[in-house]
């Protein structure tokens, strides 16, 4: 199935869009010192693991009815800008608490709960549409019509699932190591209203985008 597939301009081309920041990116890291590497990691799982609803949905066509229907598409977007807002507004919150985020001993189990961790992860991507237009366009350029689409885009989203991980591991890994530094009042007063701010304007620019 995969004899003539162009492994070299898909993987340049998925690992370019692994590494451009965005929501993903802010989102590991603001959970990564939020709960340590555990809570960075399962909410990384969890948005890696919504790359495979975007390429079922993709392999589907259900991606083509969502851009033709106004209504589905905009009610789809709404609810990705909300949950973005929604975690602005919890960012923002923790800001202005008073004192800083306490440290956890190295042996001290996260406090955060792993479904937690996953469900913002998973959410996160999930209810961003960008993802399913970037599949739609994308993922087409690459699928044999003789062999099976949905087990080429599956096969496509385990290699962005691969390398998802990895970057993303390596972010909780280096937030880790500066943790300490981050969860001091000062500076987790400002990575939390910075990360706020910056979740809030991406909610707003999702809600408003054409």
């Amino acid at each position: 199935m995969f004899e003539s597939f162009l492994w070299l301009p898909f993987l340049v081309a998925i690992t370019a869009l692994t590494l451009t920041p965005g929501v993903d990116t802010l989102l590991v890291m603001r959970n990564a010192a939020r709960g340590g590497n555990r809570d960075g990691l399962l909410t990384s799982l969890g948005i890696c693991m919504g790359l495979f609803v975007h390429a079922s949905i993709s392999a589907a066509g259900l991606s083509v009815i969502l851009l033709g229907s106004a209504h589905l598409f905009t009610a789809l977007k709404l609810a990705g800008a909300c949950y973005l807002i929604w975690l602005g507004v919890q960012s923002l919150r923790s800001a202005f608490k008073s004192g800083a985020l306490q440290v956890e001993h190295p042996t001290t189990q996260c406090s955060v709960p792993a479904l937690t961790s996953l469900r913002e992860g998973l959410l996160s991507n999930v209810l961003n549409p960008k993802p399913i237009i970037f599949y739609m366009a994308f993922l087409p350029q690459f699928i044999d019509p003789a062999h099976s689409a949905v087990a080429q885009s599956m096969m496509m989203a385990a290699v962005h699932f691969t390398i998802g991980m990895v970057w993303q591991g390596a972010l909780v890994l280096m937030v880790g190591r500066a943790r300490q530094w981050l969860q001091t009042p000062k500076v987790s007063k400002t990575m939390d209203s910075i990360t706020g701010f910056l979740l809030i304007g991406f909610g707003v620019k999702l809600a408003g985008s054409q």
